[in-house]
């Protein structure tokens, strides 16, 4: 398996080509040092910018303690989260609630453990903030289109920006402080256009604000930002302009900045795109099939050991590269379907529509390892659909450089 180590893109100093290769068992693998690096990139690129770790998309402790030890923050979506974050070792500021969709349980709760930055969209729950968070901060969401995003998160989240300026004097006059505005994107947006779209929202939504006597004090431009290391469902790399999507956030946080008086802070959630290339799966075959549909269609079905339910809940819209470490890449090769464990039809790549090389001599116990699968790999596995375990969690140290001074 030595040969193939060398073959795998993107695992900076073949840390997880190493791991995976020494793993005779399933399990994901972690790479710290690759996310540290990742981070390190990302304020490289967006100077000035704080990074809130959108936590959901990677709920490790180890990647937590890793992240917050180099000064980054938490983007919360409950107060178990808020735990999870302020135990990794970030102070309650560098953490916010970052939900809108939240009880008055949960809004107490969370203030109670000492954090004081809120998100919403509603007046609604910004009466419940004033009641059960009082003093508390907001940042209203705005909505967006999603388009260009493989996820694109825009019905159930944001508000119109007329509806932000009622949101935020509400929060005024309740005794709140209206401290910022926030977008998303979309996750694994892939156009610069829509981060442009979304910052010529702000900049309108910010010039009303002032007009009523509101100055945020910062925007958060939310998640959004992609990995690289996704394939579409024909098996073809995705290919996001990264380089384009910084320079329009650069340029956008400047336009931002020209039209207020005081300072404004730029606060980013990023989640797979810290995660997603650092992190990957050991698998196995479970069988490769050659079946022939009601339809005439003859088809071959490669199963796996991972599937949508243990470790690729995104498999209906991104595709893994998969790397055979027994089989030569050259060897002989089928186009199969991809499908994992279960009894489920969904547990499919792209519904078990979109097949991809699968070596031929492929055998039932061969290693796979399934790349660009640190995203919600952990977050959104079940407990044990059909009996089957989640997977083991492995975080390996790799180069870790430095750590920057904290920027909070």
């Amino acid at each position: 398996m030595d040969g193939h180590r060398a073959h795998l893109p993107g695992t900076r100093g073949d840390t997880l080509a190493t791991a995976l290769a020494d793993a005779d068992t399933d399990r994901i693998v972690y790479d710290l040092g690759g996310v540290a690096r990742q981070y390190d990139e990302l304020l490289a690129e967006l100077p000035g910018t704080r990074v809130h770790f959108a936590l959901k998309a990677c709920p490790v402790d180890d990647v937590l303690r890793l992240l917050a030890a180099r000064g980054a923050g938490f983007d919360a979506a409950s107060p178990a989260e808020i735990a999870q974050a302020l135990a990794a070792g970030a102070p309650a500021g560098r953490v916010h609630y970052g939900n809108t969709v939240k009880s008055d349980h949960d809004i107490a709760e969370a203030h109670r453990l000492g954090i004081r930055d809120f998100a919403t969209d509603s007046v609604e729950d910004v009466t419940a903030i004033a009641r059960h968070a009082p003093g508390a901060r907001v940042f209203c969401r705005l909505a967006t289109s999603g388009q260009g995003a493989l996820w694109g998160l825009n019905r159930k989240f944001g508000c119109t920006p007329d509806d932000a300026v009622r949101v935020l004097e509400t929060a005024r006059a309740a005794g709140l402080t209206p401290a910022g505005l926030s977008v998303h994107v979309g996750s694994q947006q892939m156009t610069g256009e829509a981060w442009q779209e979304a910052f010529d929202t702000l900049a309108g939504t910010l010039t009303a604000l002032a007009a009523r006597g509101i100055a945020p004090d910062h925007v958060n431009l939310g998640g959004g930002l992609p990995a690289l290391g996704y394939r579409d469902r024909h098996g073809e790399p995705l290919d996001p302009p990264l380089d384009k999507i910084f320079a329009v956030i650069r340029e956008g946080t400047d336009r931002l900045r020209g039209l207020t008086a005081a300072p404004l802070a730029v606060v980013m959630e990023p989640g797979r795109h810290l995660v997603a290339d650092h992190g990957a799966v050991r698998a196995h075959v479970l069988r490769l099939t050659r079946r022939r549909q009601p339809d005439g269609e003859d088809s071959h079905w490669l199963y796996l050991s991972c599937g949508k339910f243990n470790g690729l809940y995104e498999m209906d819209q991104v595709t893994h590269r998969l790397v055979f470490p027994t089989h030569h890449e050259d060897t002989d090769h089928v186009r199969a379907v991809v499908a994992g464990p279960t009894c489920d039809s969904d547990d499919a790549y792209g519904g078990g529509r979109h097949p991809v090389p699968v070596p031929r001599a492929a055998a039932s116990g061969d290693p796979v390892w399934i790349l660009s699968a640190g995203a919600y790999a952990t977050s959104y596995t079940t407990q044990g659909f059909n009996g089957i375990d989640p997977l083991p969690c492995v975080c390996v140290p790799g180069t870790t450089p430095d750590a920057p001074a904290a920027r909070h």
